[in-house]
This record gives structure tokens, sequence and C-alpha cells, in this order.
């Protein structure tokens, strides 16, 4: 595995202690709320609104097929079906996707989690029970499409504003992204066996905890709790969705930035809902961008990632009846993903304002191949100057689950930053 391989170490002039990305926000979570409730259905555009009701409508009706109606058990069994996932495809490859191997290297990558002190567990918990607590009907609206829809990428649309992002729904309710939608799927690395060995009790199962379980109106409509089973640590859904997120990205560059930051906006929904603490949802982030550096780095895997891409690209120019670049440009405030907002949303995320466990400069480490992640948003730069730019915006060190040089590798990497600098 190509993470076996010794790290590659950039010092001096790349490594940025006083930069704008690389220090801890001073944001607080009611600002985070405001710039988060733009993404949802209580935004004030009209056209997103649309947007966001569409991807509601495709979801509900993937779920509920020939039925007369949606029930909870469907929505328990629900899949992609054969028709907007290639599965012959993908089986027809044969491609062998590790699991087992790559579930230890995640829970290697985490494995300073069982070492945290209490009271950074506290405010773990303090900081979701506020989240969760000051969340708008919006948030929980979102929270809830997102968590049921956890099968489809119909979550993906509102990241691509409301002109690519109804193209997208179309062509993958008709199946002409058949390869991405299951080969992007097939990407996602379980983290059951992270939850297994953690083994750390949910936010809502910890004594006298406040948390709010919410009603769910927006997909089954049956007003039943949203809750979860299982293992908090690391965030399963947050996995699935970043995971989706990113590798969406990696094949539309064009829109690279606000899908990276859904996948930070979906990992922020289980906080919403009080089923994660933010230490699962960053965790997920942290093995995700592992895992798919991984992936891409295998020529196999890219032969498949390829032509999947092909197929993608080629169905939504078909859509949108114009060039991919023309209809990836932003909408303005149409499309809130495209916010310079944004940047201020993603940062928190990094940390979710928990507290740093020390504070000295330490030098970023790169994984050797963790630059591929960079590749398709800037193919101009050379595999050294993409470590140089993750490097020089890199997130600040010391912070938890920030142990070995890898793990804080992991958690510092600031991928919407990179983008943004070398871009702007």
């Amino acid at each position: 595995m190509r993470y076996s391989k010794p790290m590659i170490t950039m010092l001096g002039s790349f490594l940025i202690v006083n930069s704008a990305w690389s220090m801890p926000p001073s944001t607080q979570i009611g600002d985070i709320g405001a710039i988060v409730d733009t993404t949802t259905p209580a935004s004030k555009s009209h056209q997103f609104i649309e947007l966001e009701l569409n991807i509601q409508t495709a979801l509900r009706q993937a779920l509920q097929g020939d039925a007369a109606s949606l029930t909870r058990p469907q929505l328990e069994a629900a899949k992609q079906s054969d028709k907007v996932a290639d599965i012959q495809w993908l089986h027809s490859v044969n491609y062998d996707f590790a699991e087992k191997k790559n579930q230890q290297a995640d829970i290697a990558i985490l494995s300073a989690f069982s070492q945290l002190p209490a009271d950074v567990l506290q405010k773990n918990l303090a900081t979701v029970t506020q989240i969760n607590r000051d969340a708008t009907q919006g948030q929980r609206e979102q929270a809830l499409a997102d968590a049921e829809g956890i099968n489809y990428l119909y979550f993906l649309a509102d990241a691509l504003g409301p002109r690519l992002g109804n193209a997208f729904i179309n062509a993958y309710n008709n199946g002409e992204i058949g390869k991405a939608a299951a080969l992007i799927k097939a990407s996602e690395v379980s983290t059951s066996a992270a939850k297994s060995h953690f083994n750390y009790p949910r936010p809502f199962l910890q004594p006298d905890n406040t948390i709010h379980l919410v009603p769910d109106s927006v997909v089954v409509k049956d007003n039943k709790p949203y809750s979860a089973t299982g293992g908090a640590f690391p965030s399963g859904h947050t996995n699935t969705g970043y995971t989706d997120a990113l590798l969406l990205a990696e094949m539309l560059p064009e829109r690279f930035v606000p899908l990276i930051d859904r996948g930070a906006r979906y990992g922020f929904s289980r906080v919403v809902l009080g089923v994660h603490y933010p230490l699962d949802v960053i965790g997920s982030r942290m093995v995700v961008e592992r895992n798919i550096a991984h992936y891409l780095n295998d020529p196999q895997y890219r032969q498949m990632f390829e032509q999947a891409k092909t197929q993608l690209r080629t169905a939504l120019e078909k859509e949108c009846g114009m060039t991919l670049q023309a209809c990836a440009k932003s909408e303005g405030r149409d499309d809130p993903y495209t916010d310079p907002a944004m940047t201020t949303f993603y940062r928190f995320t990094m940390t979710y304002g928990l507290p740093a466990q020390h504070k000295e400069a330490t030098p970023v480490n790169v994984p050797d191949g963790a630059e591929v992640l960079l590749e398709a948003p800037l193919p101009n730069l050379s595999a050294t100057e993409r470590k140089h730019l993750m490097v020089k915006t890199a997130y600040a060190g010391g912070y938890p689950l920030s142990g070995s040089d890898e793990q804080s590798f992991w958690h510092r990497l600031n991928l919407h930053d990179a983008v943004r600098q070398a871009t702007h």
C-alpha cells in the first residue's frame, strides 16, 4: 500500500503558522448556523428551494418505487436499482476493493481517539448538544433528507447549483451515469469495524443528555424520532456522504470546492440530528480522504474511474444542453455552495471549535500519493507543487485526532483552501 512508504516532509517556507487558513476559527456556532441555513429549504432563493424539493421528490420516488405509499420498512431496505447504477459493469471488472485491509488502515488513522482526555470528550458532547438544540427547522429538514437518502446520490445535486443540479437528477434517474453511480457507492469503505473497535456511545445515550431526536417530517413523514444504532465513532453516514462527494468532485473538478463543502455539510447534518459528535464527523473525513487517495493511486481502480468519469461528463453535457464548463458556472445567490461564506463553514468543520491539545508549530508530512486528491482540480500543477500546496494550506496542528505524522496530516488536510488558493 502506498502509505507504508516513507513520508515526504515539507519544511521552510511551506510550514505556515500564521496564515488565515491555518489558524483555528473564532467563529461562533450561531454564525455557522446562519451560513448553513442558506443550504437548506429555508434558503431565500426560490430556485434553490425548488432544487431541494426536486431532490426530495426524486428520493421519495426512488424509495417508494411502485408501492402505494412510502413506509419505513421500504426505507430500511432501499438501495440503488439496476436502472440507475450499472452493477453489471462493476461486477464485470471484478475489482477487489480490499475492504477489510482498508478498514484496518482506517482504524490506525483514528487510533488517537482512544487516548483523548475527558475534557475533550466533554467538549465534544457539549458541542453536539448546542448544535442539535439550536438547529433551525430548515437544518433539521435537510438533515433528515440527508440521513434517509444515504443509499442514493441525490443529495449531491444541491452542491451543483440549480442548473447542473437538475441535470444531474435527470441523468441519474435515467440511468445515464450508471457507472459513476455504481463505482462511487462501491468505494465506500464501511466504518463497521472501526465502530466496533472504538465502541463509543452515541450522544443521546450519554447519562443526563439533553439531545433532541428529530421527528421525520420530510421523507417517510411518520414523525418517528430519527435515531441510530451501533457505535458513534466514526460516523458511517459521514463516511458515505464525504466519499460520494469527494469522488464526484474528482469527476467534476469544475465543482470541486462546492462538492467537498457538501461532504462537510453532510457531516454537519449528523450533528444536527444529535446522533454523532463532531469528532465522529472529523474522523470520517480523515479516513475518506485517505481511502480515496489510496484508490486513485491504484491503476486498475483508476481505469474504472476514468470510464465512469467520461460517461458522467458526457451525460451531464447532454442534459445541460451546453458545455459542462458553462453549465457548472456559479449561479450567484441561487447557488449557495459557491458563496464565499462556505469557506468559513468548511474551516469550522475542521475542528468544530474543539480545543487544541498543544499549539506548537509542527511540520506537515505529506504521505506519498496523497497529492493525487488535487490532480483533477489543479491539473497544471506538478505532483511536487500539489504537495507544497497541501502543506501551505494545512490547518493548524495539535487538535484532537492528531497523533502520529500521518494522523496529523489527514486531520490538517484542507482541500477547500488548497484549491481556492490556487484558483483565485
